[in-house]
């Protein structure tokens, strides 16, 4: 049984930072695309960022580009989301996901697996 776990989501301050770290069971995370995503209260689910399963290619949503950073570590089999300056708008259930295919993009429909999702709050 495949599983993606998200961790690393909580409270913070604006302006503060937090890492997102993406882990998976049943499947080797190496072989595949990881797209992060977020969902506001009241919102449609939104693509943040993804990076390719080489590891080369990277891509941002507008509303984080500049501000966050996605990066895997191979020998830990984990796909991270470093997520700076961040603003009350960013307060979301942020998910990773998975898919089989070697270039990077935030299409949701695209992904197979789903985590379960971390939530983010950012608040004064």
């Amino acid at each position: 049984q495949v599983q993606l776990v998200e961790s690393g989501g909580g409270l913070v301050q604006p302006g503060g930072s937090l890492r997102l770290s993406c882990a998976a069971s049943g499947i080797t995370l190496n072989y595949y695309t990881i797209g992060w995503f977020r969902q506001a209260p009241g919102k449609e689910r939104e693509g943040v960022s993804c990076i390719s399963r080489s590891g080369f290619s990277t891509y941002y949503g507008d509303s984080v580009k500049g501000r966050f950073i996605i990066s895997r570590d191979k020998a830990k089999n984990t796909v991270y989301l470093q997520m700076n300056s961040l603003k009350p708008e960013d307060t979301a259930v942020y998910y990773c996901a998975a898919v089989m295919t070697v270039s990077c993009g935030l299409g949701q429909n695209e992904y197979t697996y789903w985590g379960q999702g971390t939530q983010v709050t950012i608040s004064s």
